[in-house]
């Protein structure tokens, strides 16, 4: 398992998203540091410390600040960020940690509530989904590997699909889209590095976040049926893109039209927190060479699932 990395730095190990790696990468032989705001260890959401936990370093250090972390960098062979937010306010992570149903749709029935200008504070999606990504990447490219580093070493980004729109602000998708391109812009200069852009959709995990089963299981069951049906067949996904490319006024290709996201949610199969970590880890081979956006069919490909249900963009490999 060595030969697809010795040692990598997860951005948020502690996290939903990122314990999953931690987790994975481990199980493929690799060394593991994370870092988070608190530093503090993984717990399950019922205050439970899986067995693996005492393998992963764990250390507190700031996003925004390389100087808490740029020791790390010269020794890992990746980093992974996976730290971000659905929401401009994130005490909706809390909410679905503990299963609250009710407060977490209350976060998001009040998102709109909150006004970062007016606060005269930067809105949470600036800061976690986009400036924490390329702060991160900065201080990456520009450490100097340890000798014993010689390959080419991948940033790996978890973006997103569009599939949340309009029950999540629109900044959401624009952050991490502009997070892509301008990390994809510092790689360039840098040939020792590579991006890699993960977007997943629905993200669920029965145990760990038992709120997400459900509609999981719904938006699986919609998105094989629109796999299985002739194209030629009018599908709610096929009308709702339809309406969102021809009709809407103001969409870009930045900014599509909210049908379509509503099109994507019905069509492009939810991703379980766990294969999502293993497509993540897969990425990291450097014989496979994996560059720019990985989508959900992309990851079911990589780990070898059916692609009943897919309907996304191809990874630039």
């Amino acid at each position: 398992m060595s030969a697809i990395a010795q040692k990598i730095l997860v951005v948020g190990g502690n996290g939903f998203v990122g314990s999953a790696v931690c987790r994975m990468a481990l199980s493929r032989g690799m060394e593991v540091t994370s870092i988070s705001s608190s530093g503090k260890p993984y717990k399950t959401p019922k205050g439970h410390t899986p067995a693996w936990v005492e393998r992963v370093e764990w250390r507190k250090a700031d996003a925004l600040n390389p100087e808490s972390y740029s020791d790390i960098l010269p020794s890992v062979d990746a980093v992974v960020h996976t730290i971000g937010t659905l929401l401009d306010n994130t005490q909706y992570k809390q909410r679905m940690q503990e299963g609250d149903i009710i407060g977490t749709l209350k976060s998001l029935a009040g998102r709109g509530n909150t006004s970062p200008l007016a606060e005269g504070r930067q809105s949470a999606y600036d800061t976690l989904n986009y400036e924490t990504a390329v702060r991160m990447c900065e201080a990456f490219v520009a450490s100097e590997p340890v000798s014993g580093i010689a390959r080419v070493r991948p940033f790996i980004y978890v973006s997103a699909e569009d599939v949340n729109r309009p029950i999540v602000s629109v900044r959401y998708l624009e952050t991490k889209r502009e997070a892509e391109k301008r990390i994809e812009e510092i790689i360039r200069g840098h040939p020792q590095y590579r991006g890699v852009y993960i977007r997943p959709s629905l993200i669920y995990h029965p145990h760990i976040r038992p709120m997400t089963t459900i509609p999981a299981t719904v938006f699986d069951v919609s998105a094989r049926i629109h796999a299985a049906v002739p194209s030629y067949i009018p599908m709610p996904s096929s009308v709702l893109r339809w309406l969102g490319t021809s009709v809407c006024p103001g969409a870009t290709d930045k900014t599509p039209s909210a049908l379509t996201s509503m099109a994507n949610l019905l069509s492009i199969p939810p991703i379980h927190a766990d294969h999502l970590a293993e497509a993540i880890c897969i990425s990291l081979d450097p014989a496979k060479d994996i560059r720019g956006v990985v989508g959900v069919r992309d990851m079911r490909q990589l780990i070898g699932l059916s692609q009943s249900g897919a309907e996304t963009s191809t990874a630039n490999t």
